[in-house]
């Protein structure tokens, strides 16, 4: 017997602008509640704390999920100057208080000192695992373990305000992939000689998507009431929101293909194409996407991620 599997089968990324307070993982879940999706997946996580933009892949899209992973973030982030704490952000304990006495030229000038690529440590606090468990589930237990170091890229950081009263800066940080914005404030407060931590982060872009695509669970839940009320399907206002699959690989060189040589492509097999470039190109047959390849050995085309629907109806 076959088995039947629990929602419906819908293809696309929704920009999702996660609130504060539940982990992206609940975010997700809820997201693909709403849509009645059959499977779904995010592309990088937030903290409970932390807001903004969180795409959430449904369908195939999973299929293309690391390129929105690998992509650089932009992030607004509310540092509170003087306190530093056990997670470098307002979730964790206070582990040391200092006077703050600085300068805005000394501000400017610190800030703009982390620009361009570095080191960095994650923190203890992150996700990343060590034999198989997350960092954060050592540390509240109070276990140090080894980090690896990995290079980041800070392309830009700006100090948008400074209290002078409540001792509050304000920034915002364009980085690339796996750069911790916490660990940058903890860092920056270091150098200043008074301890800092994060109070408020909110990521504004992933890659090329702006900020004005997003949309929060509130607003899904009162289109899906909107639905329910005017007796329409909820896809009739839900699914207009979704954004095609392959906007998540703007970066690609893209390679066109007959029909005919699609569906060979979607069945696994090489295709023979002029002056095919190096690395992972995206595949459009016939004005369609259908995936994801790259040139091998022999210097033919062959799929990483073939659509499912690259391949007949009948298969």
């Amino acid at each position: 017997m076959a088995r039947r599997t629990k929602g419906r089968a819908i293809d696309g990324i929704l920009l999702l602008n996660k609130p504060q307070g539940i982990s992206s993982n609940k975010a997700l879940q809820q997201a693909k509640g709403i849509y009645f999706a059959q499977k779904a997946g995010h592309t990088g996580a937030l903290d409970p704390l932390a807001t903004g933009m969180l795409p959430i892949c449904f369908g195939e899209a999973t299929k293309f999920t690391q390129f929105l992973l690998d992509t650089d973030k932009t992030y607004v982030v509310r540092a509170q100057l003087g306190e530093r704490t056990t997670t470098s952000d307002s979730d964790g304990e206070i582990v040391e208080t200092r006077p703050v006495n600085v300068t805005l030229e000394q501000l400017e000038r610190e800030i703009a000192s982390f620009l361009g690529e570095s080191d960095q440590y994650p923190s203890m606090y992150s996700a990343l695992k060590y034999q198989g468990q997350p960092l954060y589930k050592y540390a509240r237990e109070g276990i140090e373990v080894p980090r690896k170091c990995r290079k980041i890229n800070v392309y830009r950081i700006t100090l948008d305000e400074y209290d002078e009263q409540t001792q509050q800066i304000q920034m915002t940080v364009h980085v690339s992939k796996g750069t911790y914005i916490r660990t940058i404030v903890d860092d920056l407060g270091e150098k200043l000689g008074c301890g800092a931590h994060v109070i408020m982060l909110h990521r504004s872009e992933v890659g090329h998507y702006p900020s004005d695509k997003m949309i929060t669970l509130v607003e899904l839940e009162a289109l899906l009431e909107k639905a329910k009320a005017e007796e329409v399907a909820p896809s009739t206002y839900l699914d207009e929101l979704l954004l095609p699959m392959d906007t998540a690989l703007v970066d690609l060189s893209v390679v066109d293909i007959s029909a005919e040589q699609g569906v060979a492509f979607g069945h696994g097999q090489t295709v023979a194409v002029e002056n095919l470039p190096g690395g992972i190109v995206k595949v459009v047959a016939d004005g369609k996407f259908v995936g994801i390849g790259e040139r091998n050995p022999q210097g033919l085309l062959k799929a990483k991620r073939a659509l499912s629907s690259a391949q007949p109806e009948s298969q």
